[in-house]
C-alpha cells in the first residue's frame, strides 16, 4: 500500500469518526395535533392599495394623497426633475393597476392666443404621456386633452397665479 493510499484511508477514517452522532440528551417529543378541530389558517396581509377609499386618488405607502400636478416653466412643455420623480410613481402604480387609467390634463396661464395655449398645453401633456408610456405605462391606459387658459387653477392676473395655471394634471378614472 503505497502513501497516498494510507493517506485515503486515514481521511476517509477521520471522516467517518467525525460524522458519527451520540446524543446524550433526550430527545422532546413532538406535541399531538389534535385534527378533530379545524385548522385556522390566518389570512395574509393584503396588498397596500395604490388608492384611497374613492379609488381615483393615488397615494403612498403611508396613505396620504400624492401630488397629480406637474408644473411648467413660461412657455415650455419640458418635464423638470421634479415632475419626472412625480411621474416616476404615477408610472409604477398604473404598471400595477392595469384596471386603471389616467387622462392627462395639459394648462396654460392667460397669456397667448386661446389656439397657442390649446396648442401649448397640448405639448405638455404630450410631455406627460411620452414620459409615462416610455416608463412602460399601455398606451391604452392613458388619454390627454388641451384646456389652454380655459380651467385656471388661480384665476389671478398675476406671475404667481401665471405659474399654478402652467400645468399638467393626471385625473385617474
Amino acid at each position: 500500500m503505497g502513501l497516498k493510499d494510507k493517506l485515503f484511508l486515514a481521511l476517509l477514517s477521520a471522516l467517518i469518526v467525525g460524522c458519527s452522532s451520540t446524543a446524550t440528551s433526550p430527545v422532546a417529543q413532538q406535541e399531538t395535533v389534535d385534527e378533530s378541530q379545524p385548522m385556522v389558517v390566518s389570512e395574509e396581509a393584503a396588498e397596500p392599495s395604490d388608492f384611497d377609499a374613492d379609488g381615483v386618488t393615488p397615494i403612498d405607502d403611508r396613505g396620504m394623497a400624492i401630488t397629480r400636478t406637474f408644473y411648467f416653466d413660461y412657455d415650455e412643455a419640458i418635464l423638470g426633475p421634479e415632475a419626472l420623480s412625480g411621474l416616476e410613481v404615477h408610472a409604477e402604480i398604473l404598471k400595477r393597476n392595469p384596471d386603471k387609467s389616467v387622462v392627462v390634463e395639459g394648462h396654460c396661464d392667460e397669456r397667448g392666443t386661446r389656439e397657442y395655449n390649446l396648442a401649448l398645453g397640448e405639448r405638455r401633456a404630450s410631455a406627460v404621456v411620452a414620459f409615462l408610456e416610455s416608463s412602460g405605462v399601455r398606451s391604452g391606459q392613458i388619454d390627454m386633452v388641451s384646456y389652454g387658459e380655459e380651467r385656471p387653477a388661480d384665476p389671478g392676473h398675476d406671475s404667481a397665479a401665471w405659474e399654478k395655471n402652467r400645468r399638467a394634471i393626471l385625473n385617474y378614472r
